[in-house]
């Protein structure tokens, strides 16, 4: 993976102790630019992303009994302590996306805020952009109502529904930093699933997330469904050996809260696998890099396209959601009126020259793997 660089704060600390600027990518989770020679390209009908036919409207996949072994990477996770996430730590952790900078300046770079200053133009080149360029976008927060929530690249949800109990934030600690992310409970047959991107739950080939813990419903500091803390992580392992983002996609089984399983608290989302491709799409998430604060639930609406640089099998939607929304669910035959839809994505990426379009990887036969494994979990 490529580091990224959502913070001017950082980029100037890695400049001044470097003293050359630096390539950067301002991503959720980068990509690091075309396959190295060699290396597999995968295409339509191979492993974990075989080609829909025409027309297909995809498979919502209820409990099934355990199938051969997959292509699978599962940790055990160690149960955070429900005293470790004091409301003053929850508001001190930062984007996950900032992980690969922060190992490159150390941990000072966690505790720089970001600099009002202005950014330079990203770079043209797919997967670079010089030292300092940031994801920053002004969004449409007006409330939308009716035909209107169809379309936006940023708005405040403020429709209510189930999106608003499933989708909360992922509160995590990677290499002794806590950070945050997105993500969103789904209907599984232990009630216990939870679905975000795979950098969320392990740093490619690095390190798996510790202190893991889900808060559905999170609203300004509030728990109102309780916390979940992980059990079991799942990745697929084209992510776990290469930091591959077309498989960009976690899956965590997670404790009872209170006595109740996630599911009976919140409910979930349906989860589809090998949907047609290019359907209006509605992703959500908690951006926390500015002008957003991650303390309200946003979203960005409209028909997702092929990746028009070439570089993955992933879609894009258009989104001006800024890191943290890492993770978040992409929603299609997503209903505005009751906040259901099926989840086919996560929030994963952005190119440095269109910070205007978000990816995400496409849920075929490896996430339906994922998914299985993690629900009999």
């Amino acid at each position: 993976m490529t580091p990224c660089l959502p913070l001017i704060a950082v980029a100037t600390l890695v400049t001044g102790l470097v003293g050359v600027p630096q390539p950067w990518v301002v991503a959720m989770s980068a990509v690091s630019g075309p396959p190295a020679p060699g290396s597999p390209s995968p295409g339509p009908g191979t492993p974990g992303h075989p080609a829909p036919g025409p027309g297909s409207s995809g498979t919502a996949v209820p409990a099934t009994p355990a199938g051969p072994a997959s292509d699978i990477v599962e940790h055990v996770a160690t149960t955070a302590l429900d005293s470790y996430w004091t409301p003053e730590r929850m508001a001190r952790a930062i984007p996950i996306d900032l992980l690969s900078t922060i190992k490159q300046v150390g941990m000072a770079a966690a505790l720089i805020l970001p600099s009002p200053a202005a950014s330079p133009a990203p770079s043209r080149s797919p997967g670079a952009a010089p030292a300092g360029a940031r994801l920053v976008r002004q969004a449409r927060q007006e409330r939308r109502t009716g035909a209107s929530l169809a379309v936006t690249s940023g708005s405040k949800w403020a429709a209510g529904g189930a999106v608003t109990r499933t989708t909360g934030r992922v509160f995590l600690t990677m290499d002794g930093i806590d950070f945050v992310c997105s993500a969103s409970a789904v209907r599984s047959a232990n009630k216990d699933v939870v679905v975000t991107a795979g950098h969320c739950v392990k740093d490619g080939t690095g390190s798996w997330a510790e202190n893991w813990t889900f808060v559905p419903g999170y609203r300004a500091g509030q728990r109102p469904y309780g916390a979940y803390t992980a059990r079991r992580m799942f990745v697929a392992g084209p992510w776990a050996r290469g930091g591959n983002d077309d498989y960009d996609m976690g899956m965590v089984a997670v404790t009872m809260a209170d006595g109740r399983h996630l599911g009976d608290a919140v409910g979930g989302q349906e989860i589809g696998f090998n949907v047609r491709r290019g359907l209006r799409t509605y992703g959500f998430g908690f951006p926390a890099d500015p002008p957003y604060n991650g303390e309200h639930l946003l979203y960005c609406a409209g028909v997702v396209r092929a990746d028009s640089q070439g570089q993955t099998r992933d879609q894009g939607l258009r989104c001006d959601l800024t890191a943290g929304a890492s993770g978040g669910p992409w929603l299609s035959g997503f209903d505005p009126a009751t906040g259901r839809g099926r989840l086919t994505s996560v929030s994963s990426f952005k190119y440095s020259n269109d910070h205007r379009t978000m990816y995400g990887p496409y849920f075929g036969a490896a996430a339906r793997d994922l998914f299985q494994a993690a629900q009999r979990a």
